[in-house]
């Protein structure tokens, strides 16, 4: 893909940043020395964890520039890498992994949650939230009209650049093998938008990117419509105007003991 555009991405940055903020409230440590956030995009999440833990020392990594660039300069402070979150390795050990709305991104999450619990102190805990939306209409419609149009070949792989996640059963064994405690939920977020369009507008800096990034700009805008039009149907206007976008994620905790 294309790299991440993060002023799309800020176009709904309380909405975004909700999610991270329960997740770091279900962080049961008082005074950790230090913190990574992976996938740390425009910086809103490491913004969070520094209000929470002023003392601590805090890494961000991400492996987009334009995201990189822009949490350098709203937290001139802290350091910021770019690195590929999926070969990443460290001998430094943390106190906290915080990793909001990217795991899911990649492969292979039981390998995975073990390399990063092996990046934590005794105590540590791991922090992740992840969009749980790939049978919402807003990601079904994706793929709905990555099949039916001319881009059809150009799009085959479209729907396999996001990890379908596991179920809350995995997720548990998963993390218990590695010898954590585990506190998992999900919560069903209901945004009110302007329309269709501001759906659309949403999920291009993020769930549309698999889909827009191969295209031309005049295949780009035919399939936007066509998605548009589709997401108005499947998203009815309430009574100001509004549409609700349903948006579940999942999220846990996990303490290494």
């Amino acid at each position: 893909m294309a790299d991440w555009d993060a002023r799309q991405y800020l176009k709904f940055e309380d909405e975004r940043t909700r999610p991270s903020l329960d997740l770091l409230g279900r962080v049961p440590l008082e005074a950790p020395t230090n913190c990574l956030d992976l996938g740390c995009g425009p910086g809103n999440s490491t913004e969070l964890i520094a209000r929470r833990y002023p003392a601590a020392r805090i890494i961000g990594l991400d492996n987009s520039p334009d995201m990189l660039a822009k949490a350098r300069t709203r937290l001139p402070n802290l350091d910021f890498e770019e690195a590929d979150i999926a070969t990443w390795e460290t001998e430094e050990r943390f106190d906290l992994i915080f990793a909001n709305a990217v795991l899911q991104w990649l492969p292979g999450h039981p390998t995975l949650l073990e390399r990063l619990v092996s990046f934590l102190k005794d105590g540590g805990c791991l922090a992740v939230q992840m969009p749980n939306n790939l049978n919402e209409p807003s990601h079904r419609l994706m793929a709905q009209v990555a099949e039916e149009g001319p881009w059809a070949q150009k799009l085959f792989s479209a729907a396999q650049a996001r990890e379908a996640i596991g179920s809350f059963e995995d997720y548990y064994a998963w993390l218990r093998r590695t010898g954590c405690s585990v506190d998992i939920w999900q919560t069903t977020y209901v945004h009110p938008l302007d329309g269709a369009a501001a759906i659309v507008e949403w999920f291009k800096s993020t769930g549309l990117k698999p889909y827009i990034d191969p295209l031309l700009p005049e295949e780009r805008s035919d399939f936007l419509r066509l998605y548009e039009a589709a997401i108005s149907e499947a998203y009815p206007g309430q009574g100001d105007g509004k549409v609700l976008l349903r948006f579940p994620r999942l999220f846990f905790v996990a303490q290494h003991r």
